[in-house]
This record gives C-alpha cells, sequence and structure tokens, in this order.
C-alpha cells in the first residue's frame, strides 16, 4: 500500500512539535542540538529540540576510520576532557607507505604534506563518542528517539519544509499492514536539519527538487572498509597512525588504506575505494582482504583476531561539490552535505562546525520569531570560518586524482606540501570535474577481469562472515529497503553490459545474480544483510537502485567501531 492509502485507511498520523527537528544522531546532528541547547540556556530561552536516529541507538551506524581532530569538539564543549569524552589516544606517529605487490617505500617525514601530519589528534571510535555526545545532548534537554527512521520529508502549501515523517511500522513483505502495524508520526519544526550522513535518502531528494548543487561540480564518493582487531601485547603501537598508497589499486583507480593503533591492543584497519572506478570486475571488498595481505600491512594485525567489521559511503567531493546548504524550512549539515575534508581523511570535525554554525543561525532566527525561510547566515558563517579555509586549501584534491593516481599524488604534494612553504594557503588555480561516480564503469567486456584468491579464514574473510561481525539485523516480514525503479534493468543491462557488477560493489552480498528454474537469470536482493553503506545507491550505472528507509532499528550495531 502506498503512504497516502495507509494514512487514508489509518490516518491521520500522530504530530509533535518542536523549534527544531534533526534527522541523524550522529556528530552533525548532535552537535546542532547541542549549541541549540546551550544558546538558549545562555539567553534563559527554551527551545524544543528532537533528534531522529534510525539505529537502534546513537553510535550504532557510526563507521569512520578514525583519527579526529579535536578543534571543533573543544569549540563545542570546552571541558570535554573533564567531561569524560573517549579521545583516549593521542597520535604518536605518521607513517605514509607507497606499495608495491611486494615491498614498500616510506616517505620520509619532512616530505609528508600537511594534510597527513596528525600531532595533537586522537585515533578514537567514533561510535563511542557519537554515543557520548547524544550522553551530553540529553543533559541538555534535547529529546533523541533512537530505532525511529525519518522516512519522508513534509512540506507546507508553500512547499517549505515543515518537518519529517518517520517510518511505518508493521508493513508485512507484501505491503500489507499485518497486526503490529503502527503508523507513523509527524514531527515538524519551525526549522528541520538534515544530519544523515553520506548520500542521506531524504538529503538526496532535498537537493534535486531546490536544486542545491546546481552550477556545483558532481558531488563524488567513496566506499570506506573497515575491520576492528585485537592483537597481541607485542604488536600493539598505541598512537601510531599508517596511511598506504599505491598496491592493490592500478594507476588510475583511487583507492588508499589506513591502518590505527588503539588503546587496549585494538588496531582499526581498513580500505577506500573511490566510486569513480571504472572496471565493473572489481569488488572494494575483495581489494581490502587482499591488501591485508602485504606484509607491511599483515605485520601490524598477523597472530591477533578481527572483532569488528563495517562499510560506509565517504561523501568526497569537497568544497567544489558542496551543494547549497540551505532552503525554505532547513538545512543540511555534516556529510549530508558533504563537508568532509578527503586530502585529511577527516570528517568528524567538520560534521560537528558545520552543525555549530547551523545552531547558531536557527538560534537567531528563533529568537526574532522567524520560522520556516532559509537560514542564510548559516553559509554566510561557514565562508568566515577556519572550516572554509580548510576546505579551500583541499578543493582540487580529488579532482587531481580522476587524473590519475600518479597526476593526484604530484598535484597532492605540490598544493598541500609546496604551496604551505611557500605561504601559500590554498591553490591560486581550481580543476574541475563533469562526470559523475555512475556515470564512469566501462563494459566488462572492455576490462581485464580480477581473479581475487579465496579467504583463508584468520587474515582475510569472506563477506557473509563479516556481516556477521558487523551485527547487522533487520525484521525480516517487511518491504526490501533496497528498491529498483525498474526490475528488468539489472539482467537486460547490468548484466549484459557490466557483468553485473552489484554483485561486486556490494561489500555485504545483497546482490546475487542467480538462476531460475527455467534458466534465465534474476537478481535476488537479501536486504537482511545491508549494512546502509549506500554504495548501491551511488554506484549503479543507470541509477536504478534506490535505497530506502527499512523499519526503525535495523542494520548494523556497531561496537567499537
Amino acid at each position: 500500500m502506498t503512504s497516502q492509502a495507509l494514512l487514508e485507511q489509518f490516518g491521520p498520523r500522530e504530530s509533535m512539535e518542536y523549534d527544531v527537528v534533526v534527522v541523524g544522531a550522529g556528530p552533525a546532528g548532535l552537535a546542532t542540538a547541542i549549541r541549540l541547547k546551550q544558546l538558549s540556556a545562555e539567553q534563559g530561552t527554551e527551545v524544543g529540540v528532537v533528534v531522529l536516529e534510525k539505529g537502534s541507538e546513537p553510535g550504532a551506524h557510526i563507521l569512520s576510520g578514525a583519527v579526529m581532530d579535536p578543534r571543533a569538539l573543544q569549540e563545542l564543549l570546552p571541558n570535554w576532557k573533564e567531561q569524560g569524552a573517549p579521545l583516549n589516544q593521542p597520535v604518536t606517529g605518521d607513517e605514509v607507505l607507497f606499495l608495491t605487490e611486494t615491498s614498500a617505500t616510506k616517505t620520509p617525514n619532512w616530505l609528508i604534506p600537511g594534510c597527513f601530519h596528525n600531532q595533537g589528534n586522537y585515533a578514537i571510535s567514533l561510535g563511542a563518542v557519537t554515543k557520548w555526545l547524544a550522553e551530553q545532548a540529553e543533559a541538555l534537554g534535547v529529546e533523541i528517539f533512537p530505532g525511529f527512521t525519518a522516512a519522508e520529508v513534509l512540506y507546507d502549501e508553500g512547499g517549505r519544509v515543515r518537518g519529517v515523517a518517520t517510518g511505518n511500522l508493521g508493513i508485512g513483505k507484501d505491503g500489507q499492514p499485518h497486526e503490529g502495524f503502527q503508523l507513523g508520526m509527524s514531527l515538524l519544526g519551525k526549522y528541520t536539519v538534515f544530519a544523515e550522513g553520506a548520500r542521506g535518502h531524504l538529503g538526496k531528494q532535498l537537493i534535486a527538487r531546490f536544486k542545491l548543487d546546481a552550477g556545483k561540480d558532481p558531488q563524488s564518493y567513496a566506499i570506506g572498509i573497515k575491520e576492528l582487531w585485537e592483537v597481541p601485547s607485542a604488536k600493539a603501537r598505541p598512537g601510531l597512525v599508517v596511511h598506504t598508497a599505491g598496491w592493490p589499486m592500478d594507476s588510475h583507480t583511487y583507492g588508499g588504506g589506513f591502518l590505527y593503533h588503539l588503546e587496549g591492543n585494538k588496531v582499526t584497519l581498513g580500505f577506500v575505494t573511490g566510486l569513480d572506478y571504472q572496471n565493473p570486475w572489481l569488488s572494494p571488498f575483495e581489494e581490502m582482504q587482499r591488501w591485508k595481505t602485504h606484509p607491511s600491512v599483515r605485520s601490524h594485525i598477523e597472530g591477533g583476531k578481527r572483532i569488528g567489521y563495517g562499510a560506509r559511503a565517504i561523501t568526497a567531493g569537497g568544497l567544489l561539490s558542496l551543494p547549497r546548504q540551505v532552503f525554505p524550512g532547513g538545512a543540511l549539515v555534516g556529510c549530508d552535505a558533504g563537508y568532509l575534508n578527503a586530502a585529511r581523511i577527516k570528517g568528524s570535525h567538520a560534521a560537528i562546525k558545520s552543525g555549530m554554525l547551523c545552531a547558531e543561525a536557527a538560534f537567531e532566527a528563533l529568537r526574532v520569531g522567524r520560522s520556516h525561510d532559509e537560514l542564510l547566515a548559516y553559509p554566510a558563517a561557514f565562508e568566515k570560518s577556519w572550516l572554509y579555509e580548510e576546505l579551500q586549501g583541499s578543493k582540487n584534491f580529488k579532482q587531481w586524482f580522476k587524473k590519475g593516481n600518479r597526476v593526484g599524488a604530484f598535484m597532492t604534494g605540490i598544493e598541500q606540501w609546496l604551496l604551505p612553504k611557500l605561504g601559500l594557503k590554498a591553490a591560486p588555480w581550481t580543476v574541475h570535474r563533469t562526470d559523475a561516480d555512475h556515470t564512469r564503469l566501462k563494459p566488462a567486456a572492455q576490462c581485464n577481469k580480477i581473479e581475487y584468491p579465496k579467504p583463508d579464514g584468520q587474515l582475510t574473510f569472506d563477506r557473509l562472515s563479516s556481516v556477521f561481525v558487523s551485527n547487522t539485523n533487520h525484521e525480516e516480514n517487511q518491504p526490501a529497503h533496497l528498491t529498483l525503479r525498474d526490475p528488468s534493468v539489472p539482467v537486460a543491462h547490468n548484466l549484459a553490459i557490466y557483468a553485473g557488477p552489484e554483485s561486486r560493489y556490494c561489500p555485504a552480498g545483497v546482490y546475487e545474480y542467480v538462476k531460475s528454474e527455467d534458466g534465465s537469470d534474476r537478481l535476488q536482493i537479501n536486504a537482511q544483510n545491508c549494512v546502509h553503506c549506500k554504495t548501491c545507491d551511488i554506484k549503479d550505472p543507470t541509477q536504478n537502485i534506490v535505497w530506502i528507509t527499512p523499519e526503525g532499528g535495523g542494520g548494523p550495531n556497531y561496537a567499537g567501531m
């Protein structure tokens, strides 16, 4: 049944009203909520703030490397150390390695560009930091509703955003309500802030509806695949940060690895693959497994035990792809907009700062009685902030790598190492690109097939055992949240031309081509495996796959990630 039919049969929805509705309890959304409550306390006023979180709890769906720059956190919560923020492991050293299949070349420290220096930063679990931020928000009076998806944007008669509707519960696979049916709620706000993370389901719709990306470079994405290991104490090097470039990527494919030593004999490591890759035979998951076999990587974890796995899309286009952040009634913050600094491989500080800037603009608007208009003070403040200056210095990073890894590495050295020594904060030139990631695949017949080694179950693993340690679960009796605009396209187009790339770019084994009883091919969608990375929504060559929200609380439950 359609939403309209459900409303006609069971409606109207129950409605709750707030000053500000925030969609997503990640660093950006929680920073927005915390800053609003701080300002209201300072001014002796009351601002009603609610945060919706589709995960089972704040932090359950959060996945990042992560090395965190505490600059924005220091501005938001100056006493974060005394308040127990889980930033426990300062970075103690940086290594940048260029890999061939069997060797590694270590970059001399004096040649490492500034974007890769991490003195003063912390190796963290961003999920743990997010959970802590949620506790700070609740202590200030923020209402947080975990396990509730924001499934639909609500508009007023003038087309302005007036809030969101949460997803309905108790819809069976046949699309019909069953005995556990519960109609979603309307959460209405004077302003609605969208902080869904990379490729936000509603953010994507808002960007299209309000043409927020007009005049911008197409957004660029990558997929990050991550594992958490517990290693013998003899191998632990707390605070060491390692980044790699080169193998197993070819010279035309963007990708690189990270390996961070945490406290407690834990090592977090992963591999990032640009979703503009051209060879449809490539599997980002298998590339990550292959990367671990390199002597310079396996030496850190061999003899240890893998205890966590996850995957997430990364919004990496930077300043040149940043959409307009505001529209009537709302705003985009964090990776829903695309503030991540790909050159630094960092986004949590940018997410927090963008949330603060948005909150300050929203609070001032509320103070003078405004509502449902454009918070123009937010982008104006961003353009005067240290975050804008930082992103300006990295504006060309992904654009150069579109021209090949050698060009990318060379120009990163020029822009991130040489120009700062000459006193320039940003390159005086700008490099644009025009191709969206999903347009980049070449026909399978024009590309070399990649044969990946079988996993050994100790250092390398298959996808299904990986999904198991991500603690992913969905209510089985619900419609698939991975939808097809046209069910004929996967076989007729993707399989015929690109050899079924969705069976390889998905890091969770969701998409599988199988034979029907009559011998014909069909695409089977194992939606219960989905870790909500959004790669399919981004990379599908005809944009036929559309990721929508499942029932709240479904998906991964990351621990320590």
